[in-house]
């Protein structure tokens, strides 16, 4: 079967197919990596890219595709192949092992598809292979994600600000740690100047399904809410905040123009840096696997500020992003769930890999888990 038939195949999304890639303290590992890999021609690399959704979705793929667009630039006669909708089945595994037998010395998967690619890198090991979202370090797997919590943060101090009810509405895929740690994220920037801003969260199981997300940000603004986020690849609630006169912020890319009006910013997504180091390195004989979380203003970060936006909201949410860029971390005890139950103590500052494994909602989140 070739990479143009496999691309054919029918989307399906399946938490239980995320299985035992969720993440677990033994196989988190980050640090330096061993590099392991000979040198290569520029002109003899091929990278293969698996993509989890359309490039031309306005989101989350489409944010890896720029960089892979700079990578390309950066590095002219590398070549590529790619394909969108990677299904989170046993077809991913076929998908993969076709990179590699089309010659692939590197493969990319802009998503986590756990024991579905680790399978085929387990059988490849002088192919290099690295998962977006992923938790397993191997002899030639690696992971990297983005650190999208701090941004969320300061979106939410301006939400609690913007907002007249302090009734927060977010549009969520699936109850996984990246949505976790987002809607927390964004709460709890909200609670650091409203101690009362509540957040519902309806979840409509899929990253990229327009219908879907527009349909449960009607739901949200029906229920109260006047500030509308979420985690979509597309701007389908920004479109029903446009029209209904609410607030929204969005992620992965600046989505303004589908809600001029309506649009605060956005948790913008940057993999440009990122895969021309991790090319580049391979090309070079450096690149060892390891994983990697990409930080604020270094791969993540908050969009610019919507038209509507007060100067003096702007000002002040920065001031927390500023301070965060310095060192500090907003995520400290005491924290507790939305049973009442003290999750992280008075003292204890949560760590990049806890909240990349958060899998409780914050007091103030409902609807998600």
């Amino acid at each position: 079967m070739s990479l143009k038939d496999l691309t054919r195949l029918p989307r399906r999304r399946a938490l239980a197919a995320l299985g035992s890639s969720l993440l677990l303290p033994s196989t988190l590992k980050a640090g330096a990596a061993e590099r392991r890999f000979a040198p290569i021609r520029e002109e003899d690399l091929l990278v293969g890219f698996g993509h989890t959704s359309p490039i031309t979705d306005g989101g989350w793929s489409y944010a890896h595709n720029q960089g892979v667009e700079a990578m390309k630039r950066a590095y002219p006669a590398v070549k590529t192949l790619f394909v969108e909708s990677v299904p989170y089945s046993a077809d991913a595994t076929r998908i993969f092992r076709q990179f590699v037998a089309e010659g692939a010395q590197m493969v990319i998967s802009t998503s986590n598809y756990g024991d579905f690619i680790k399978d085929v890198a387990d059988r490849a090991p002088n192919v290099a292979f690295m998962e977006c979202d992923g938790h397993t370090v191997s002899n030639n797997l690696g992971w990297y994600y983005i650190t999208h919590w701090y941004a969320s943060y300061v979106i939410g101090i301006a939400a609690a600000r913007l907002s007249k009810t302090g009734k927060l509405g977010y549009v969520a895929s699936f109850p996984v740690p990246s949505v976790y740690a987002s809607a927390n994220a964004v709460l709890l920037g909200a609670r650091s100047v409203n101690p009362n801003a509540t957040m519902r969260v309806i979840s409509i199981n899929s990253w990229f399904d327009p219908q879907a997300a527009t349909e449960a940000g009607a739901a949200l603004v029906d229920s109260g809410c006047d500030f509308l986020c979420g985690i979509m690849d597309d701007p389908g609630y920004l479109r029903v905040a446009e029209k209904r006169g609410v607030w929204a912020a969005m992620w992965n890319t600046d989505m303004r123009e589908f809600g001029p009006n309506a649009y605060v910013s956005s948790v913008t997504l940057d993999f440009a840096d990122f895969y021309i180091q991790q090319v580049g390195a391979r090309i070079r004989g450096e690149w060892g696997p390891e994983g990697r979380f990409l930080t604020l203003g270094k791969g993540v970060d908050r969009d610019r500020w919507g038209q509507n936006v007060p100067e003096a909201v702007q000002k002040e949410a920065d001031a927390a992003r500023d301070r965060m860029l310095a060192g500090w971390s907003p995520f400290q005890g005491p924290i507790y769930d939305s049973d009442g139950k003290l999750r992280v103590p008075p003292g204890h500052v949560m760590t990049d890999a806890e909240m990349y494994g958060w899998s409780w909602q914050v007091q103030g989140v409902s609807g998600l888990g």
